[in-house]
């Protein structure tokens, strides 16, 4: 990478492992066959979108995905089906972003939601940790709190301007390539995470 000043990575798929095949076969096992349509690693509809930006509740979400699916079922299957995908941290990606934070500023950059950032910081803290997991970051951006969501444009640039970050000096690290194409739209710096790729392997 040249002139590098900012690295902002992605969480799942980059930091933590996920499989979102776990979690559409957990909502079939329930009855849904049709989950695919409605949330992947590709897409996501109206309901989970406003799910990742903030817009709807909890609660209200539970609500609405059983009276979408018109299956009732209770707020705690829901929930165990809904994170069935988070699966572990990355430790040597993890003791990674330690080594090179003296180098970078570090931003983290994820699509997700509260009930799945209550889930994985749970995980998280299963280990024996010296500090909690937003101090690996200069900041920490999740969709759900800032009300913004990867692919559009705007969550990049509130990034880049809240930090003063120059696109063309920023790295951006993403597993999705329609989050990779969307951040080189910007100006940025990128690199798709492909499957059995990890951070650690990359010369940054």
């Amino acid at each position: 990478m040249k002139n590098l000043d900012a690295i902002i990575f992605d969480l799942g798929g980059v930091i933590l492992n996920i499989d979102y095949n776990l979690t559409r076969q957990a909502f079939e096992k329930s009855g849904i066959t049709n989950f695919h349509e409605m949330y992947s690693q590709a897409a996501a509809d109206d309901l989970f979108e406003n799910l990742e930006t903030g817009n709807v509740s909890e609660e209200d979400f539970y609500k609405q995905f059983n009276k979408r699916t018109q299956i009732a079922l209770d707020k705690n299957e829901i929930q165990i089906n809904w994170n069935a995908m988070l699966l572990s941290f990355r430790e040597k990606s993890l003791e990674f972003l330690e080594s090179i934070k003296s180098k970078y500023k570090l931003y983290l950059l994820s699509n997700t939601n509260h009930i799945h950032l209550d889930a994985f910081n749970k995980i998280y803290h299963t280990a024996s940790r010296i500090k909690p997991f937003e101090e690996f970051f200069d900041k920490v951006y999740y969709s759900c709190e800032i009300g913004l969501r990867k692919p559009n444009s705007d969550i990049y640039e509130f990034v880049l301007k809240e930090n003063d970050l120059e696109a063309a000096k920023t790295l951006f690290i993403d597993d999705s390539v329609q989050n990779i194409d969307a951040a080189k739209d910007v100006g940025l710096q990128t690199i798709l995470l492909k499957p059995g790729m990890y951070i650690e392997d990359l010369d940054l």
